[in-house]
């Protein structure tokens, strides 16, 4: 196996996980003994859904969490240095994707180290994919404004960009927040501007549909309480220049 920064992909939900990796990642992984992960916890229980042949307390774990200090970030990577590879695995998904991931990986790249990301889900990509909305421009916002001016003010903006230069608009939440941002989506998008919401992606409790925002006003939201969601708007099918003001 060459030497390198592998960039392994976590499970999205409670599924098989010979349902979204490839054989591949398997053997990758058993040959990795030193991890950086966002949480050693979840990142024990995801390797032992790998394998359970797996002994975990062989391996090391170093934190990348909210609660790290980048600082030590570069010293992760001294097994490379001695001609270990290392793994980054974030929480959910994608590694280095809206994580702190990326900054390990940017020091990767400084020190000329070989970066090898896996193949597996993309909540965002697989949320664009069943959306029907344009896959050829799009633009990933991550986490909209928490105060609830400068929130609108972004849904707006983002709504127009949609408009202008025909763009899929994607954004993610914290979940316990999912009701409220669905609340803004109707309180601040044009009645024709398109909304998706793609929620438990590849679990057992997948949803993912596409209405128009008059048309969500109309109907009932999923329960997405504690529900990690991908939320995409987008301008209707037919070219529609919107009036300044909102409904």
């Amino acid at each position: 196996m060459e030497t390198a920064l592998y960039l392994i992909h976590s499970s999205l939900g409670e599924t098989t996980p010979s349902q979204v990796f490839p054989a591949f990642n398997h053997d990758i992984i058993l040959q990795i003994h030193h991890f950086i992960v966002e949480e050693e916890r979840t990142t024990r229980r995801f390797l032992k859904t790998i394998d359970q042949s797996i002994d975990i307390d062989q391996l090391s774990f170093y934190p990348m969490g909210k609660h790290a200090d980048a600082a030590l970030f570069q010293n992760y990577l001294k097994p490379l240095e001695q001609g270990q590879s290392v793994g980054i695995i974030s929480e959910a998904g994608c590694p280095a994707i809206a994580d702190p991931g990326a900054d390990i990986v940017a020091i990767a790249q400084q020190k000329g180290f070989r970066v090898i990301p896996l193949v597996g889900p993309s909540s965002i990509l697989m949320a664009l994919m069943g959306s029907g909305f344009n896959g050829q421009s799009f633009a990933f916002n991550g986490y909209l404004p928490i105060a609830e001016n400068q929130r609108a003010a972004t849904i707006k903006k983002l709504e127009a960009r949609s408009y202008s230069e025909n763009q899929t608009q994607i954004f993610i939440e914290t979940p316990y927040r999912n009701a409220q941002i669905c609340k803004d989506f109707l309180n601040n998008c044009h009645p024709q501007t398109r909304l998706c919401i793609a929620a438990d992606i590849t679990s057992p409790n997948e949803f993912i549909r596409t209405q128009t925002i008059k048309e969500w006003s109309k109907t009932s939201f999923p329960e997405l309480h504690k529900t990690p969601t991908i939320f995409l708007i987008y301008r209707p099918d037919k070219e529609v220049h919107p009036i300044n003001s909102h409904k």
